[in-house]
């Protein structure tokens, strides 16, 4: 589990610890994983600190089932609404860490993941950003990317039992996003009927991994609060998240051909 100290990538560790998973949930600031978690500080733009971060998951565990890609380098000024041109260059860096980190972060592990047959999971996570203007062209590009990422390398996986699935994850209530509401818990209330918490992503990538049927979703890219629904998962007080498809667009579908 990449970028899990805080905001999702917290919660979906948390979730997929609750879950009975043993994670290895990587940071570059290493907090209190709970049982079951296994906290590993990792800077995801230094590719020699990801390589040794596989090979202890191959020393310890000797097999790695599931990879959820989450890492990215998000700027303070990513919600700001200036153009571009006026935000800091520095948004850029999440196409470093958030897009090409998925990239080596999966380069790694693929290899464990093929050996010996048994298939696995990579799961990115994403938004309707891949599709529709938010937050500036850098995030777009990158959530984009992710999207086609799990496309294309679901054909490079085809035969081998793993599968990769990107996920578009609706408004998150994370720390950052609650601490936006600090005073006015009526105004929060309201919001989070609309949202969703980043546990209930964890417990989709879960359900996902456990559906014998996995493969066919192989390479596309799918709504988190549309797939809960499959297989009845509900979040937090058995609330139902819901989709915003029908607001914010829809998941480019692949095409498919291949050519080599």
């Amino acid at each position: 589990m990449t970028g899990a100290s805080r905001g999702a990538g917290r919660g979906i560790g948390a979730a997929l610890v609750a879950d009975g998973w043993r994670v290895y949930l990587t940071g570059r600031t290493v907090t209190d994983p709970g049982d079951g978690g296994i906290a590993v500080s990792v800077d995801h733009r230094d590719d020699d600190a990801v390589a040794a971060l596989f090979k202890r998951v191959n020393d310890e565990q000797g097999r790695l089932d599931l990879l959820v890609n989450n890492a990215a380098a998000v700027h303070d000024e990513l919600v700001s609404p200036k153009p571009f041109w006026d935000k800091p260059l520095e948004l850029a860096d999440i196409l470093d860490v958030g897009l090409r980190s998925a990239y080596v972060a999966s380069w790694y592990a693929a290899p464990l993941m093929v050996r010996g047959g048994r298939g696995g999971l990579i799961a990115f996570t994403s938004s309707p950003g891949s599709v529709c203007y938010m937050h500036g062209p850098a995030y777009g590009a990158q959530k984009a990317g992710v999207d086609k990422m799990a496309a294309d390398m679901a054909v490079d996986f085809c035969g081998t039992g793993v599968a990769t699935v990107s996920i578009w994850m609706g408004i998150l209530l994370t720390e950052r996003f609650r601490s936006a509401f600090d005073g006015h818990p009526d105004a929060l209330a309201e919001t989070a009927k609309h949202a969703e918490t980043p546990e209930f992503t964890g417990h989709v990538i879960n359900a996902l991994y456990r559906d014998p049927d996995i493969v066919q979703l192989s390479g596309h890219t799918v709504i988190g609060a549309e797939i809960a629904q499959r297989y009845g998962i509900t979040d937090v007080e058995g609330r139902q998240p819901p989709s915003h498809r029908d607001m914010m667009g829809a998941p480019r579908e692949p095409s498919s051909v291949i050519v080599r």
